[in-house]
C-alpha cells in the first residue's frame, strides 16, 4: 500500500510513501480536509539524511497501531524541510516560542486553521502514542482552549522580526574600536584546543571564521589569522572530514571533531570549499589545498548529475546503521594493510578495540604528517605518497560497502552556494576545471531553473518546483556575480541583476527594510517570516545585503547600496551584542568600514593580470576585466589601456580612482587596510 506521498519528488516524502500513516503532502487538499472535517492537524518535518527522523519512522510512522492512531484523529501532513524551509521557519519558531527544544524531526500540532498549538521534535513510540491520544482527547473536550492558545502563537508568529528585536533601519556611523569590540566578543568564545567554538556539539560555522579571517588580513593581526587557520586545521584532520574522499559532514556530536552524525549537505561542502581555498591563498600552506582538491574530488565522484548540477546531501546512514559506510573494524584494515598499519593506526588513532562505540575505528587525526614520519623514519615525501596509496586502497575497499542514502533532488541555493565554493577554489587553485564545474552549474540553474524570470527551489526528474526563497536567490545571485569576477563574461552580471531586482520588487518590505525569506505574493501563509541570524548558512537578509553592497558598485546604481546600507544599520546594535550570530552582517561592517576597493582592469593582457589578482585572497574588493574598452559594466566604462594598448589596473574608492598602473603589484599597494 502506498499513500499520497508516492506522487512527490522529494527523496524524504518517497521515503514514507508505503507508510500506513496517511500521510498528505502540504498544499490545499490537506488543509481543506482538516477545516471540512474539523481535524487538528499535525505537521511532521524532516530530511532525508536526518537520522533521527530515520528512527522515528521506523518506530513509529511504519508501526500500524501508531497509524491508526494518526489517522483516525488528524490530519497528517509530511514535510521535506529542504523544499520548504518556508513552513519549517513558522514551525520551529512556533515550538521554540513555547519553551520547547527545536530540531528535527519536528512534529507540530495545528488547529485547522493552521495555528499551532504544540509541538516537539523526536518521542519515543510509547511516548508519541501517549501524546496522540492525548491531544485526540484535549481536542474533543477542550477544543476551545486549544483554539485560544493557538491564537496566542499565532500572533507570537505574526509579530515582525523587527518589532521583536527592537530594529529600526537607517545608515549609522561605523566605528573601528565597534568593529574590534565584535572581533573580540567573538574570539573570546573560541576554544583554544580543539578551534571553533567552545561549545558540543561543534558545527563548522563557516561565516564566523570567513569574518575573522577578512578582519586578521585587512587588519594585518598574525595571530587571528592564525587562530583562523588553527581551527581549519582541526576540522580538517576531524572525523569531521572524510579522510579518505573528502568532504565535511555536518557536525561533530563531540567538542573535538571526532565523532560526526555522518551526512554530508552540498550548502556546508560549497562554504567549506570557499573558506579552505581562501585559507590557502592567505597561508600557502599545502593541507589547505589538499582538503580543497579532495573535496572537489569527491563532489565529482559523488554528488555531480550528468548535466551539471549537485545533488542535495548523502545520509548518515547505510544498513541502518549510522556511519557504517565510513568506519573501520580494526581486523578489516589488518587484513588489507597489514604492513603499514603501525604508522597508518599512529596517524588516525586507530584501536584494536577500536576508538568509537561498538568497536568502530572513526579516521581521526591529531598529529601533523610530519611529526609521524619523522617517528616512524620516514621521509615526509615518502610518508605522502605511502599515505596516498593506502588511502586509494581504502577507498576502492570502501565502494563495494552498501553505500548510504542520497537525496538526489537539486536545490537552486545550495548549488549556488556550491559554485562560489568551487570558484574561489579555482581562483586558489588556477585548476580550469573548477571553475568550469561552477559555469556548468550556473548554466544548468539559468536554464533549468528560472521559469519567466523567476528562480525555482528545486528540481527533480527534468522538472522544476516550488518558487524560489529569498535563500535561493541571494546564493544564486552572489556565485553569478563571483562568475562576472572569475570569467569577465558580463552574461553573469546580467543574470544576476534581474535577479535581484525581482527580489526587490517581490521580497522586500518597505515598511521595515528587510526582505521576507519567502515571497508572500505566491501562497498565503499564517506567517511572513524574515531571516536574520547567521546561522550554519548565513541569514539570506544579510547574503542579500552583501550583494546589494557588491552590485552597487559593479553597477554604479546607488540604490542597491542604499538598502544595504540601511539594512546593516538596523542590525549594528544586534551585531554588537551578539556577534557569534551575526558573523555575515559583521562581514559587511567591515566592508563598508575599510572600503570596499573597486578594481578594474582594461586593455591587452587584462585576463593574465586579473588571474594574478586571483591568486592572492584580498578581502575587500570587487574586480572587473576585459580586454577591450567596454560598456558591458559601469565599473569598466571610462577605463583606458595605456597608448600601447596593454592593460592598465584602476583601483577606485566609491567610483574615484587611484592613478592607473601597469602591475599587480602596484595596484595591491593601493589596497586598504584596517588600521
Amino acid at each position: 500500500m502506498s499513500n499520497r506521498l508516492i506522487h512527490s519528488q522529494s527523496p524524504y516524502l518517497l521515503q514514507h510513501a508505503h507508510n500506513p500513516v496517511d500521510w498528505f503532502p502540504w498544499g490545499p487538499e490537506a488543509l481543506k480536509k482538516a477545516t471540512s472535517e474539523n481535524k487538528p492537524i499535525l505537521v511532521s518535518i524532516g530530511y532525508s539524511a536526518c537520522h533521527w527522523c530515520h528512527v522515528m519512522e521506523r518506530e513509529s510512522f511504519e508501526d500500524e497501531a501508531t497509524a491508526e492512531l494518526m489517522n483516525a484523529h488528524f490530519v497528517c501532513i509530511k514535510i521535506d524541510r529542504e523544499e520548504r524551509p518556508d513552513i519549517d521557519n513558522i514551525y520551529m519558531d512556533a515550538v521554540q516560542a513555547m519553551g520547547l527544544q527545536g530540531g528535527w524531526p519536528l512534529n507540530v500540532f495545528l488547529m485547522p486553521n493552521q495555528k499551532p498549538f504544540y509541538g516537539g521534535t523526536y518521542f519515543p513510540n510509547q511516548q508519541w502514542k501517549g501524546l496522540l491520544a492525548n491531544i485526540a482527547d484535549a481536542f474533543e473536550k477542550h477544543e476551545d482552549q486549544l483554539a485560544e492558545s493557538a491564537e496566542g502563537f499565532g500572533k507570537s508568529l505574526n509579530r515582525k522580526e523587527t518589532e521583536k528585536y527592537g530594529i529600526s533601519t537607517g545608515e549609522q556611523e561605523l566605528d573601528p574600536d565597534e568593529l574590534a569590540e565584535i572581533v573580540a566578543k567573538i574570539t573570546a568564545q573560541q576554544d583554544p584546543e580543539w578551534g571553533g567554538m567552545k561549545r558540543a556539539p561543534k558545527f563548522p560555522m563557516p561565516a564566523i571564521w570567513s569574518f575573522l579571517l577578512d578582519y586578521g588580513l585587512l587588519h594585518r593581526d598574525e595571530k587571528i589569522i592564525n587562530e583562523v587557520l588553527f581551527t581549519l586545521r582541526k576540522i580538517g584532520m576531524g572525523g569531521i572530514y572524510d579522510q579518505l574522499r573528502g568532504g565535511f559532514a555536518r557536525y561533530s556530536v563531540d567538542g573535538e571533531w571526532f565523532a560526526p552524525h555522518f551526512e554530508k549537505m552540498l550548502y556546508d561542502n560549497g562554504q567549506l570549499l570557499e573558506l579552505y581555498a581562501k585559507a590557502f591563498q592567505g597561508s600557502g600552506d599545502r593541507f589547505f589545498k589538499e582538503k580543497v582538491t579532495e573535496t572537489v574530488g569527491w563532489l565529482k565522484a559523488e554528488m555531480l548529475t550528468a548535466e551539471g548540477a549537485f545533488h542535495a546531501a548523502q545520509d548518515a546512514d547505510s544498513e541502518g546503521v549510522e556511519g557504517k559506510f565510513y568506519v573501520w573494524q580494526y581486523e578489516e584494515l589488518k587484513a588489507l594493510i597489514p604492513e603499514e598499519l603501525p604508522w597508518f593506526s599512529r596517524l588516525y588513532n586507530l584501536k584494536p578495540g577500536g576508538n568509537w562505540e561498538d568497536g568502530v575505528n572513526i579516521l581521526f587525526q591529531t598529529e601533523n604528517e610530519q611529526t609521524i614520519a619523522t617517528e616512524f623514519g620516514m621521509d615526509l615525501n615518502d610518508f605522502k605518497v605511502n599515505l596516498q596509496e593506502i588511502k586509494d586502497m581504502l577507498l576502492e575497499a570502501r565502494n563495494q560497502r552498501v553505500w548510504p542514502g542520497k537525496d538526489d533532488k537539486i536545490l537552486s541555493g545550495w548549488n549556488g552556494l556550491m559554485s562560489a565554493g568551487l570558484i574561489q577554489a579555482y581562483r586558489a587553485t588556477g585548476e580550469i576545471s573548477m571553475l568550469d564545474l561552477a559555469i556548468a552549474n550556473l548554466e544548468f540553474l539559468k536554464k533549468n531553473l528560472v521559469i519567466d524570470g523567476v528562480l525555482h527551489r528545486a528540481y527533480k526528474k527534468g522538472k522544476a518546483y516550488t518558487p524560489g526563497f529569498l535563500e535561493d536567490y541571494a546564493a544564486v545571485i552572489r556565485a553569478s556575480l563571483m562568475a562576472f569576477e572569475a570569467t569577465g563574461e558580463a552574461r553573469w552580471l546580467d543574470f544576476a541583476r534581474p535577479l535581484t531586482d525581482l527580489c526587490l520588487a517581490e521580497f522586500y518590505d518597505e515598511t521595515d527594510g528587510f526582505f521576507f525569506f519567502n515571497n508572500p505574493k505566491a501562497e498565503k501563509l499564517i506567517a511572513n517570516k524574515k531571516e536574520l541570524f547567521d546561522n550554519v548558512i548565513p541569514a539570506s537578509n544579510s547574503i542579500m545585503a552583501r550583494n546589494l553592497h557588491r552590485l552597487s558598485l559593479f553597477t554604479y546604481e546607488e540604490k542597491y547600496t542604499k538598502i544595504a546600507s540601511k539594512m546593516l544599520g538596523g542590525m549594528k546594535e544586534l551585531i554588537l551584542q551578539e556577534p557569534a550570530f551575526l558573523c555575515n552582517w559583521a562581514s559587511l561592517f567591515l566592508e563598508k568600514l575599510v572600503p570596499t576597493a573597486e578594481v578594474a582592469i582594461v586593455g591587452k593582457g587584462a585576463t593574465e593580470k586579473a588571474r594574478e589578482f586571483h591568486k592572492t585572497y584580498l578581502p575587500n574588493m570587487i574586480l572587473a576585466f576585459s580586454e577591450s574598452l567596454t560598456e558591458n559594466a559601469a565599473i569598466l566604462s571610462d577605463k583606458t589601456p595605456d597608448p600601447a594598448g596593454n592593460a592598465l589596473i584602476y583601483v577606485c574608492f566609491d567610483h574615484a580612482c587611484q592613478k592607473p598602473v601597469g602591475t599587480c603589484e602596484e595596484a595591491i599597494s593601493q589596497l586598504p587596510y584596517l588600521a
